[in-house]
């Protein structure tokens, strides 16, 4: 039989795990899925990555290295793809904005636009690539609102650029 002091130990254990939070669950994840979070660049001109407000993380637009249009010289696989690394692009935006991507409570909104022709129609099919990648990382949380638009050119001729709204919890 146990004795009191074993469960008195594993009740403030924890209390202590829960006081300091779950850290790194996420980032496990992403490790389980072979993902490694680049390191983050310096916006290009005059704005800000992200702007945390109250319990929501603003995030400015991210693009991927793939360049090209969307129907011309990308297919929606390789779309699917640009759309896929601008995500982990910006979850490590996310971390050295929260520190930890455990704090993150849900993403609410994301606006893909795609570079594409003006016949292209597969718009969803190429941000899916940003939005499965959320919930293989976030499960439910990851799971946002969202729009995916045309565009006839986007900055440096990317093949996407994809912007996002996430609650935090606020420490």
């Amino acid at each position: 039989m146990k004795s009191i002091r074993h469960y008195l130990f594993i009740f403030f254990s924890g209390i202590c795990f829960m006081a300091l939070g779950q850290s790194g669950i996420v980032e496990d994840r992403l490790s389980e899925l072979g993902i490694h979070l680049p390191e983050t660049e310096p916006p290009l001109a005059n704005y800000v990555k992200y702007r945390i407000v109250g319990d929501l993380c603003y995030l400015a637009g991210h693009v991927p290295e793939v360049t090209g249009t969307l129907g011309r010289e990308l297919t929606v696989e390789e779309g699917y793809r640009a759309a896929r690394q601008t995500g982990i692009q910006m979850l490590s935006t996310l971390k050295h904005a929260l520190g930890d991507l455990d704090r993150i409570e849900q993403f609410v909104k994301v606006e893909g636009m795609v570079n594409c022709t003006s016949d292209f129609t597969d718009h969803s099919k190429v941000i899916n690539g940003f939005s499965d990648l959320m919930v293989e990382v976030f499960g439910d949380k990851g799971k946002h609102a969202r729009v995916a638009l045309g565009h006839n050119s986007l900055p440096g001729n990317r093949a996407v650029e994809i912007s996002a709204i996430v609650q935090i919890d606020s420490i």
